[in-house]
Formats: C-alpha cells, structure tokens, sequence
C-alpha cells in the first residue's frame, strides 16, 4: 500500500488545515518516506503535524521543477531532514519570470536559496539529473519530459529574464511514478511539459503498462479549448480511471474533469489522503 498525503495545495480540508498556492506531497510506499515539493513554506511545518507527517523520516525530497510555490519551502524541509537526498533537475536553480502581470518587467518565480546554491550547504547526497531515477524502492521520476504533442505548451508566460525577452521552456519539470495493483500512478507538479507529454513519457518508461490514477497539478488555466478537447480526448483514449487534478489545473478544467469522469474525480486539497494498494 503506497499512501500519500497533500502538505500544501491552494484549497484546505480538515480542521486547522491551511492553504497556500503551492504544492507538497508526502509519499509513504511503508518502506520509504519522500517528500515531492515544498510549497511556498507557509503551511508546510504546521499542515505536517496536524496530518502526523514528520518530516525528520524523509528519505528523499523530489523537485518538480524550480518555481517559488514549489520550492519555497526547500529550505525547511533540507533542514527538517539533513539526511534525505535530494533529487532535482539541473535547470531547477535557474532565475526565472512570469510575464502574468501585464506590465514589461517580469514578477520573478525563483528564489535566491536555489538561485545561490543554499541547496548544496550540508554535504547532502544531491542527485541532479536529466535522466528519470529510482527515488526509493518501487518510486520512480520521469526526469526530462520530451515535447511531443503539437497543442500542449508550458502553461503561461513564462521567461529566464526580468524583460520577458527569453521563454522559459521549463526543461526541468518532471513527475513521479509508481506501480499499483490497479496499474501505474502518476504524480504531478505543474505538467509544464503537459500532461499528455508526461503520461506518454511514462508509457515509454514503463513499457506501456497502462495508466490507473493521474493526480496533481496539470496547468490547464490558460489552455484554449483546442487543448482541452484534446487533452481530454487523450486522457479517455489511454483508459485512466482515477483523476486527482489541483493547483495550477484551474478551476474550469477541474469543473471538467468531474463532470466528464463521473464517479472517478478525487478531491486534491491539502489535507487530503489517498491509499493505492
């Protein structure tokens, strides 16, 4: 039985929970403890212990990719934890902007505890890598997420420099994986490689094992109806039965997802469990 639970998401369930815009995962497999992402920071230490998650057990902490409701609680989660290894991307400590705003000066997405390297302090095992990894026993990532599809993009204006000159193409997004008895089990960050991208991703990484649940962040609130009838279509033609979509999927697409997948939607806020025999 492989358990997780949601530290941080920008929606709250249970007493005492609160919410943040971000995300955290905590991945029990019953051998291995891992963290995915840290959110902002805000919630991260006092959601874990009203939901009786102690940090200190991680044996692992796993970067989606390099943005601030991602990693801004990095540097809590390193310091609960001194001696999990930590699994990122290379381009994860890159500066990086939105262009959200509207105005010509970028809002900036990174923090400078990736951006200056306090992420190396420690003598920490760090594993920084393109390839997809076996994070614990029966865990796995996907590492660099190919671009295939012609109607999937990264989900916003995003750019490596404050004068929005240069796109961001947010190379180090990835997710992670594992297998259930009902099939495979993705769990997503952002998918700001898109969520088909990733799934087929892992399709080729698993030898076509067929997909049972996707959960997580899928970046669909700026996705023009093309790409959602399309997503949509591709998410029916690869048989998955279970769907937790949250964070950056947006609330009309979320809307979508429970009204087109009756009976298989779960709730994603933060603290919210699921169980995956």
């Amino acid at each position: 039985m492989i358990r997780l639970k949601i530290l941080s998401e920008n929606t709250a369930r249970g007493m005492g929970i609160l919410g943040e815009h971000g995300l955290a995962w905590w991945i029990d497999t019953g051998a291995h403890r891992v963290l995915f992402d840290a959110g902002q920071g805000l919630v991260l230490a006092s959601n874990a212990q009203r939901l009786g998650v102690d940090l200190r057990t991680a044996d692992a902490i796993v970067l989606s990719h390099g943005h601030a409701d991602h990693v801004g609680g990095l540097e809590q989660a390193l310091a609960a934890a001194p001696g999990a290894t930590l699994f990122l991307h290379p381009d994860a400590a890159v500066r990086r902007f939105t262009g959200s705003g509207g105005g010509k000066i970028g809002r900036r997405l990174s923090v400078d505890f990736m951006e200056n390297g306090g992420f190396r302090e420690g003598g920490r095992r760090i594993v920084s890598t393109e390839s997809s990894q076996e994070i614990v026993p029966g865990l796995w990532s996907t590492g660099e997420i190919p671009r295939v599809t012609d109607y999937e993009d990264t989900g916003g204006p995003f750019f490596l420099d404050e004068h929005l000159v240069q796109p961001d193409p947010l190379l180090d997004d990835q997710a992670l994986f594992f297998r259930s008895s009902n099939g495979i089990v993705v769990v997503l960050g952002c998918a700001h490689a898109g969520v088909i991208n990733t799934l087929d991703h892992v399709r080729t990484l698993t030898a076509g094992a067929p997909i049972h649940a996707v959960v997580g962040g899928m970046h669909l609130e700026r996705a023009s109806e093309r790409r959602l009838d399309e997503t949509f279509a591709a998410l029916r033609r690869l048989g998955v039965q279970r769907f937790g979509p949250n964070h950056c999927t947006g609330m009309g697409a979320v809307a979508r997802f429970w009204r087109e997948f009756p009976g298989r939607c779960v709730q994603c806020s933060a603290g919210v469990g699921l169980e995956f025999p």
